[in-house]
């Protein structure tokens, strides 16, 4: 959505249907489909090698890195790019993304490499309490929407994702991330 909303033309591949996504998609192994003719590149692909909750399950090595592989074709095809993974991931020079920066009431950071450098926005400090999830955040609460979470309209509101349900929010990032990205490259 945050591509969609800095005025690019969005779609999306992914080898698993996505029946909420609100654009063109397509059923295809992102990391092989064909770049030609793509002004720009979002790559999200899968975390869990580098999450915190797999390392803790001990299950991180269950799972491959895609991100240098994908770094290397997305050089390869010498388009403007840009990667998301999370904290720990094996991003070269990433600017950190949080929804503090954003004025969301969400504290939820997200590592960006980009093909070109962008500036970081300031970073507020965590001064606000973070609520418990499926509780209802206090007015000055902030969530952390992690794994398997309740209070799936808070999330929704937060994150201003209206149109996904849980299981799509535990991977999402708010388009206030990928628009402020995506505006870099759009100009």
């Amino acid at each position: 959505m945050g591509l969609h909303q800095a005025g690019f033309e969005v779609v999306g591949v992914d080898i698993f249907d996505q029946p909420k996504y609100p654009f063109e998609f397509i059923k295809a192994d992102a990391l092989k489909y064909p770049l030609k003719g793509f002004d720009f590149v979002w790559a999200s692909p899968v975390c869990k090698k580098f999450s915190s909750a797999t390392k803790t399950a001990g299950t991180s090595d269950n799972w491959p890195d895609q991100i240098t592989p994908l770094r290397k074709r997305l050089k390869r095809w010498g388009g403007n790019w840009a990667i998301e993974n999370v904290g720990g991931s094996p991003l070269i020079d990433p600017i950190m993304l949080c929804g503090a920066m954003f004025g969301l009431r969400l504290y939820r950071h997200r590592f960006i490499e980009t093909s070109k450098p962008i500036n970081q926005p300031s970073h507020p400090t965590h001064k606000n309490k973070v609520c418990k999830m499926g509780r209802p955040p206090k007015r000055d609460e902030f969530i952390n929407p992690v794994g398997h979470f309740s209070g799936v309209a808070i999330v929704q509101k937060a994150m201003d994702i209206d149109w996904l349900g849980q299981k799509e929010l535990a991977q999402a990032i708010p388009p206030a991330y990928s628009e402020y990205v995506a505006r870099a490259f759009k100009g």
